[in-house]
């Protein structure tokens, strides 16, 4: 079967439905009612899931088989309320609950907008407690409200430090840059726990210098890693609702997430793809080979989060 054709799942692999067990779930959810600028990443499952038909088998960077060595399913989309914002979140909570307790698999989820980590981040934290938050993005995303509420795709990690799920000591953003309301925006996000690497950084580091500053702050706890999608430059990715100039490249993020080899990843996500003002599938190309490179990261783990031996191939 031609690429362009078969089933509509990502990468083409078996519905959740088509197998006896599975070791990672991706698992869809079209959401974006906690958007403050641009809608449309309700539209991102669906749109990253077309891209991903690019993708072949073999990752020979990490020399690992992401669909061979595990078994990897599409977990379909949640139906997630449009309207209710807080029944939403409630939804998407027990949803992936409900989910990891039936299959005991690795969450992949594809958003959707950023408000959704956190009820994702409450079910990791009853799996695992407080768990290091590797966050990719623009923008810290620890703001308290936004004219008056405190649910947004802008507040979740604020919500999440305050409900006790992340490890303060560990938690890291990559790719931080573009204006903020005022100082104070810096100052209470590191009483949250935060240790930021600015995408300004990658000039005099490199990606090595980062990956190495990532893996020194994440050490040894589990690892939840969150991907917006706008932490690449608009030029790799402009299909997006809160663009900033000045982000990585592709090539950059994707380095990074190679340097993350060995960690102890419990789960991921990538959001914020919106497909309405994407370009010839730039969007959600990228936003499909970070998914793939997330799936391979988990190919080298043995059992429930525990890495194991393994990366790049001398």
């Amino acid at each position: 079967m031609p690429r362009y054709g078969g089933p509509a799942t990502f990468a083409r692999l078996p519905r959740l439905d088509e197998v006896d067990r599975c070791d990672v779930a991706i698992l869809g959810v079209p959401f974006d009612t906690g958007v403050s600028y641009r809608p449309g990443a309700r539209f991102g499952p669906s749109h990253v899931r077309q891209s991903s038909r690019l993708l072949r088998p073999y990752h020979p960077a990490l020399d690992v088989h992401p669909f061979g060595d595990q078994q990897v399913v599409d977990a379909g989309d949640l139906g997630v309320n449009p309207f209710d914002l807080q029944e939403a979140i409630a939804s998407i909570e027990t949803g992936a609950r409900d989910l990891i307790a039936r299959t005991d698999a690795t969450l992949c989820t594809i958003g959707g907008d950023h408000t959704i980590a956190l009820p994702l981040l409450r079910v990791m934290h009853e799996r695992h407690g407080p768990v290091a938050v590797l966050h990719f993005d623009a923008h810290l995303d620890t703001w308290d409200t936004y004219f008056g509420a405190p649910y947004t795709h802008g507040t979740p990690f604020r919500r999440a430090a305050e409900e006790g799920l992340i490890d303060r000591t560990a938690s890291c953003h990559v790719g931080i840059r573009g204006p903020l309301y005022s100082r104070a925006d810096l100052r209470d996000d590191a009483g949250f726990g935060f240790e930021p690497v600015h995408a300004d950084e990658f000039e005099h580091l490199g990606v090595a210098g980062v990956v190495e500053r990532v893996r020194d702050r994440l050490g040894d706890a589990p690892v939840y890693v969150s991907i917006d999608i706008d932490v690449l430059d608009p030029a790799h990715a402009p299909g997006t609702g809160t663009p900033e100039a000045g982000g990585l490249t592709s090539r950059e993020l994707l380095g990074v997430l190679r340097g993350l080899a060995g960690l102890r990843i419990v789960g991921a996500d990538i959001v914020e793809v919106a497909p309405a003002y994407d370009h010839a599938e730039l969007t959600g190309i990228a936003a499909a080979h970070v998914v793939y490179d997330l799936l391979s990261l988990l190919a080298l783990r043995d059992g429930r989060g525990e890495a194991r031996s393994g990366g790049p191939a001398d």
